[in-house]
């Protein structure tokens, strides 16, 4: 799921419900992750966690972003 122009809390909001007893139990902040990511759980029916990944666009998604892949180039 993508969903540009959406903050994360609006995402969290709509997969686990009301932000009652939501809470962000990891995140990366630094060079050390290959990509940004929040984890966070909640309670909808039963006990859930779901980790989104921040996109190039700044988007967050329930997916990572693809890696960039070599590519070759000619220049004349």
């Amino acid at each position: 799921m993508s969903v540009s122009g959406r903050s994360l809390r609006a995402l969290v909001e709509r997969w686990v419900g009301a932000a009652d007893g939501v809470r962000v139990t990891h995140f990366s902040h630094g060079r050390d992750e290959p990509f940004p990511f929040v984890r966070v759980e909640g309670v909808s029916n039963r006990e859930i966690a779901l980790i989104f990944f921040r996109h190039a666009d700044g988007s967050w998604c329930v997916f990572p972003p693809e890696g960039r892949r070599p590519a070759m180039q000619l220049r004349i």
